[in-house]
């Protein structure tokens, strides 16, 4: 099984939260991480006031995992899953889509500590490895 780390998920591992870090080397080489996600993280640890040890930590991270771009296919998903979820009175942000439509894309588990949006998305195998 592979896996899509969500932004959370990886902003828990550089914080040191040890459930998280565990599962990072027993998985390692199968894990995922969106081009979304790697925005989200970088507008955080580029901040002037942000500790040097997250910039740091950050890069070692993503060095470790396989990159996933927003390709065609994924922003059509994307797509119909927001139109699903709008018509339906329960839309969610674009970088959550993005995610999730690439987690569905690529055929991998979104590992997310935010199961109460990413839980509405249909076909979307979840699991939180800060709770479990």
């Amino acid at each position: 099984m592979s896996f899509l780390i969500d932004t959370d998920i990886c902003s828990a591992h550089l914080r040191g939260d040890a459930s998280v870090t565990g599962r990072f080397l027993q998985y390692t080489g199968q894990l995922h991480v969106s081009v979304i996600s790697i925005a989200e993280l970088s507008s955080w640890v580029y901040r002037k006031n942000t500790p040097d040890r997250f910039l740091l930590g950050y890069t070692t991270m993503i060095a470790e995992f396989h990159a996933l771009t927003i390709d065609q296919e994924v922003a059509g998903r994307c797509g119909k899953i927001a139109a699903e979820l709008s018509d339906s009175g329960k839309p969610i942000g674009l970088p959550d889509l993005l995610i999730a439509a690439t987690a569905l894309t690529f055929n991998l588990t979104l590992v997310t500590h935010n199961a109460r949006d990413f839980g509405r998305i249909p076909n979307l195998r979840l699991q939180d490895w800060i709770s479990s």
